[in-house]
C-alpha cells in the first residue's frame, strides 16, 4: 500500500490512532537492556540499521537522538536491483524500508538507540504493517553489522518479552545485514521538510514529540 493511498485510511481512523507506533504515553518506560555496549572513551563512527515502517517517522525520531550523527532513509534486506521504491511498494522484493544510523558510541550506547526503537519509533508486536501501511516491506527488523550486535538485540527482544512490557509478543526481526541501499532523494529528510503533511503530522511528528517527552536526556531539536 502506497503511503498516501495509506493516509485516507489513517485520516478515517485518527480518533484510534496514535502515530502507529505503539508509544502513546500510557505506555510504560521501557527499562535499559540488561547487554549492552559501554560508552567508548574516544569519539567514533558506528552504524546500525533498523526498520518499523515507513522510514520517514524512524528517520525524524533518530535525528533527533543525542549522539547520532546521520539517519539515512533506505532499503535493507533484498538486493541491490529491486532498491527502487516502487518495487519495494509491492512487498515482492524482501526489502523492508529501513533507516541507516550513524552514531558517536562515545555519546550513546548500541542498546540505548535499541530502547528509543522499541519505545517511541514503532510498534514491534505489529506483523507486516505499522499504523496504516501494510507489507513485509513495512516489518520490524534490527539488522545487525557483527555478532556483538546480534546478542544485544536478541538479548533485550527476550528481555521485553519475558516482563511482558507490551500487550503482545515482539515480532522484531533480527537478521544479518546484506546490504543497505539508500532511498531516493525525496524520501530523505521528509519529515522536516515537509512538516504539514498530512501524513507526517498525524504519523510521524507524534513520535518525535514522545521521544522528548520520554527521553529528554537523549532529545535533542537539532
Amino acid at each position: 500500500m502506497f503511503k498516501f493511498a495509506a493516509f485516507l485510511f489513517t485520516f478515517v481512523t485518527i480518533a484510534g490512532l496514535v502515530a502507529g507506533n505503539g508509544a502513546d504515553s500510557a505506555t510504560p518506560t521501557l527499562p535499559n537492556p540488561s547487554a549492552d555496549t559501554t560508552l567508548a572513551t574516544t569519539k567514533s563512527e558506528q552504524s546500525v540499521v533498523v526498520a518499523g515502517g515507513c522510514f520517514w517517522g524512524i528517520q525524524a525520531v533518530f535525528q533527533h537522538v543525542k549522539g547520532v550523527i546521520s539517519a539515512t532513509s533506505g532499503y535493507a534486506g533484498g538486493n541491490s536491483k529491486s532498491a527502487e521504491y516502487e518495487l519495494v511498494s509491492t512487498g515482492e522484493t524482501g526489502h523492508a524500508e529501513s533507516v541507516k544510523i550513524v552514531y558517536d558510541p562515545s555519546q550513546i550506547t548500541y542498546g540505548q538507540l535499541l530502547r528509543v526503537f522499541f519505545s517511541v519509533a514503532h510498534d514491534p508486536t505489529q506483523l507486516n504493517r505499522q499504523g496504516p501501511d501494510e507489507g513485509s516491506q513495512y516489518r520490524s527488523a534490527i539488522f545487525y553489522g557483527n555478532d556483538e550486535q546480534r546478542r544485544i538485540a536478541e538479548g533485550y527482544i527476550a528481555q521485553l518479552d519475558k516482563a511482558k512490557i507490551f500487550p503482545r509478543p515482539i515480532v522484531t526481526q533480527v537478521a544479518p545485514l546484506k546490504g543497505f541501499y539508500a532511498a531516493e532523494a525525496y524520501h530523505q529528510n521528509y519529515a522536516a521538510n515537509h512538516p504539514s503533511n498530512p501524513y507526517i503530522v498525524y504519523n510521524d511528528a507524534p513520535k518525535v514529540a514522545h521521544l522528548r517527552q520520554q527521553f529528554p536526556e537523549l532529545y535533542t531539536g537539532q
